[in-house]
């Protein structure tokens, strides 16, 4: 190498590293390419960090937990429930305290429904009515009717803090006349659920709900429980049983609310009253719902049983064919769907159901709620009567197949 190839060398590394001071003539070491480095790296170091933050904080919340991945255990805390303790005697207060800790729980929903008319055409209207959240997660139980039975064209769900957000029907079946929605909203304050099984006819029972309208949303009323495993018929060939029957004050708007114990417990979805009489109202036990919303929690979706059988009540049948039957009580089997559970358990036309897993069947109704119980690959033992005599059989539940609406 020549003496003027070291020289050029030399004056380019100078130049990377150094840079001279005019003034003095001195070399320093010219920082500006690591500077620039540095510069890149802390850039780069901002930009991922409020990346991870925005997946962190909204994107796996909205759209990956729950919907692809379940939720990571204690992701929205433990529950803490408030516990009422309150001299039973003390009507006044013991009102207040339930009040108190349901009343966050409480939402009201408004609807947008299409009606249709002959002479008017198209016509939009709107329905008021309340709901109650189940779970933090944004999970609210509130009547099928409140809904127009899932044909409400969009459903907004009022909070207690004054929020309004729109609501996504997930589920509802109006002969248990219940329907569950969810919100995207995070951290709601859900409802203790009680147990609807240990009811006595005297307790203390409380309603929350929007009578009316949101005029009057979240209005208390109290009185107690006035009677147990009610029916009202919902339509000729349907009724809604089982229910709790109270003298608090249950009026249109009040449907889909919570009807409470004295712990502030939800025992029961209120759902109607009966307009020719004074304090006579009706609420869904808070049970047959317990394993819906369980499913919906777990899951993040309803897996409904099916057997696959089109019956009617014993006395109905017999007065609409006009022959008796040697069964008391319970549901004639008119058809047996084809490759269906109760087709492969060997139901045929004919049998009378009576009772489902030792609990007495009356109606096509009864059927339909015992199975909310069950899940795909469950087995259900059943007594049936054929040709007059006692028969048992074992039958194998399946998920409902699309379109397959309930047991009619």
């Amino acid at each position: 190498m020549t003496e003027n190839n070291y020289s050029n060398l030399y004056e380019e590394q100078m130049e990377s590293t150094q840079e001279v001071d005019n003034n003095d003539g001195i070399y320093r070491k010219n920082n500006k390419k690591r500077n620039n480095k540095n510069f890149k790296l802390i850039t780069i170091i901002i930009i991922s960090a409020l990346i991870g933050g925005l997946i962190s904080s909204y994107i796996m919340p909205v759209f990956i937990f729950g919907k692809i991945i379940p939720y990571p255990d204690n992701y929205f805390g433990n529950d803490t429930k408030e516990i009422i303790q309150v001299d039973n005697a003390n009507t006044e207060f013991l009102v207040s305290a339930i009040a108190k800790k349901a009343m966050p729980s409480v939402v009201g929903i408004t609807t947008e429904i299409v009606q249709r008319d002959y002479w008017l055409g198209e016509r939009k209207a709107q329905g008021v009515g309340t709901g109650v959240v189940v779970h933090s997660r944004g999970y609210i139980l509130t009547n099928a009717h409140v809904i127009n039975n899932g044909n409400a064209e969009k459903v907004n769900v009022l909070f207690y803090d004054g929020t309004k957000t729109e609501g996504q029907i997930l589920w509802q079946d109006p002969v248990l006349d219940l329907a569950v929605l969810k919100v995207d909203n995070v951290n709601l304050v859900a409802a203790e659920l009680g147990d609807s099984t240990d009811l006595e006819v005297g307790e203390v029972a409380v309603a929350i709900g929007n009578p009316l309208g949101l005029q009057f949303e979240r209005t208390v009323t109290s009185g107690i429980i006035s009677g147990l495993e009610r029916r009202i018929d919902i339509s000729e060939y349907d009724s809604i049983e089982g229910l709790i029957q109270t003298d608090a004050s249950i009026n249109e708007g009040n449907s889909g609310g919570p009807l409470l114990n004295s712990k502030g417990q939800v025992i029961g979805i209120n759902t109607a009253k009966i307009k020719t009489a004074e304090g006579l109202g009706f609420a869904v036990p808070i049970n047959v719902a317990k394993p819906i919303i369980e499913q919906f929690i777990k899951n993040g979706q309803y897996e409904k049983v099916y057997m696959g059988i089109r019956g009617m009540e014993v006395d109905r049948f017999e007065r609409a064919i006009g022959v008796d039957i040697e069964a008391e009580k319970g549901v004639y089997i008119v058809e047996v769907i084809l490759d269906s559970p109760a087709a492969k358990g060997g139901l045929t036309s004919g049998d009378v159901i009576q009772s489902i897993e030792n609990e007495n069947i009356s109606s096509m109704s009864e059927v339909s709620r015992i199975l909310y119980k069950y899940r795909p690959g469950d087995t259900i033992n059943m007594k049936i009567l054929r040709d007059g005599k006692e028969k048992e059989v074992s039958i194998k539940l399946q998920k409902s197949p699309k379109g397959y609406y309930n047991e009619k």
